[in-house]
């Protein structure tokens, strides 16, 4: 059972969804939610952190397994747990990364979790601010072609005071689905290739990889 199942878990990463070390950018998903009224956008886990987050993982969507109302690697769902077997291959610490979604807001009912056009532009001025909460972050991991699409958007912006960072983003495969559909060598290329991503990405801002 994966922890965010467990309700005592769960009741206790809500209590400290407003912890100083993710405050700022649970306080964005709260505004998302009030410009789009009756809208749901999922809070990011308590386990990461601002201050010390350096890779950002870009997904599409909030998916069925945000029911517990958290972007976690402890929810339960394909993605979720193959992204933390991800991390854990790599050695990267969760207060080091930090999840963001394309389209913050829930559609997975709705639309299958697929996003329009429209959505994903829509999705980049969340994006930014995301950014700048995340200051030291220098990396941006792009999972899928929604998110690929979105990353590509926010190169051509050109805001400055991302380019400072000496910012780069990475194009990988999304980790669920029918997305990760195929035979188990091809599934292991595609973890391969994602795992270099992370890794070249942790290389260049420093971070050692760590055992679990």
């Amino acid at each position: 059972m994966r922890r965010m199942a467990d309700p005592a878990y769960r009741e206790q990463q809500w209590s400290r969804r407003f912890d100083p070390n993710i405050a700022e950018v649970n306080q964005l998903c709260e505004s998302l939610v009030e410009r789009k009224p009756g809208s749901e956008v999922p809070f990011v886990d308590p386990v990461h952190d601002v201050d010390e987050c350096r890779i950002v993982s870009l997904f599409a969507s909030p998916g069925p397994g945000t029911g517990s109302r958290f972007i976690s690697t402890e929810n339960d769902d394909e993605t979720a747990a193959r992204t933390l077997e991800v991390y854990e291959a790599v050695g990267l610490r969760p207060e080091h990364v930090m999840p963001w979604n394309a389209y913050p807001w829930f559609v997975f009912d709705e639309q299958d979790g697929k996003l329009t056009a429209a959505q994903i532009s829509e999705g980049l001025k969340p994006l930014l601010k995301f950014l700048r909460l995340v200051p030291r972050a220098s990396a941006l991991v792009a999972h899928g072609g929604e998110a690929q699409k979105l990353a590509d958007l926010l190169l051509k912006s050109k805001i400055p005071d991302i380019q400072k960072r000496g910012f780069k983003t990475y194009k990988v495969r999304a980790l669920g689905g029918r997305a990760f559909a195929g035979k188990p060598a091809d599934q292991q290329k595609w973890l391969d290739e994602v795992h270099a991503a992370y890794a070249d990405a942790m290389a260049r801002a420093g971070l050692l990889r760590t055992s679990r």
